[in-house]
């Protein structure tokens, strides 16, 4: 009879965590839609992805503006990356309900919360980062790079982190994080929330430089930010997802290469 309970509460559990994701999700992408307060839909910003970006008003960057910015791009990792940590957010929710024997839904929150701030952090370097390309003109008030040896510099960068030994390490936990979630489980809600934090900084680790790919596409292009939403969550869960992440990578160099020597 106990036995019965436990499964029934796991299911329970399980589809409380998927609901909250798809609600989260679908939230999260509602806004982006929207604009996410740039001014203009991202539906608007996409069909104007071939036009001369350099007619539009450059922004205003006041610290206002800062926000909203940074609003938006980590509004954006969530609409991305949550769904890739689908997975590992209701394993959590299996294990705490087994090893604490409570309802799962708190401790997986705070997990949740935990690798959102890791995604935060990366959001804080993006709105740096993409002030100073404003600031320099290397980026459109359309949010995206005409100048073709960045785009080159961009692809071949992203190409070449997907061969690296620390993004191999990276993706590897990502897609097993079974080891991590036994060999560094803490108690209580604080310690859900330190391991969320512990889980998204890999993988912000893993997936940084695929983001720092909207710089080339347009940072609120959909068929982009859908792309590689959809390209994180396949490298994540495919069976060979980290061989179909190192062609990428060899395809983004040779995208770059092919680039740069087009701007001669």
């Amino acid at each position: 009879m106990e036995k019965g309970f436990l499964e029934a509460a796991l299911r329970r559990d399980r589809l409380l965590v998927v609901g909250a994701l798809v609600v989260v999700v679908a939230m999260a992408w509602g806004w982006l839609l929207a604009g996410a307060g740039m001014g203009m839909s991202a539906l608007e910003m996409t069909a104007m992805a071939g036009m001369d970006g350099w007619l539009m008003q450059p922004a205003v960057w006041t610290p206002v503006y800062a926000v909203l910015v940074f609003a938006m791009w980590w509004v954006m990792m969530v609409a991305m990356m949550l769904p890739s940590a689908a997975p590992t957010l209701l394993l959590f929710a299996r294990i705490n309900r087994k090893h604490e024997a409570a309802p799962a839904l708190a401790p997986t929150v705070f997990f949740a919360i935990g690798y959102l701030l890791a995604w935060g952090s990366f959001g804080i370097v993006a709105t740096a980062l993409q002030w100073g390309l404003e600031t320099v003109r290397l980026l459109s008030p359309m949010l995206s790079t005409g100048n073709r040896w960045l785009g080159a510099g961009i692809l071949v960068a992203a190409g070449l982190w997907q061969l690296t030994r620390f993004k191999t390490v990276c993706l590897r936990h990502c897609r097993t994080p079974l080891g991590f979630l036994v060999g560094n489980w803490r108690d209580g809600r604080f310690g859900a929330l330190r391991m969320g934090m512990a889980h998204g900084a890999f993988c912000v680790g893993c997936c940084w430089f695929l983001m720092a790919l909207l710089f080339f596409g347009g940072v609120m292009n959909l068929y982009w930010i859908a792309g590689l939403a959809v390209f994180v969550l396949l490298e994540k869960t495919l069976p060979f997802g980290h061989r179909f992440g190192r062609v990428a990578g060899i395809a983004l160099v040779a995208a770059g290469v092919l680039l740069a020597l087009q701007a001669h």
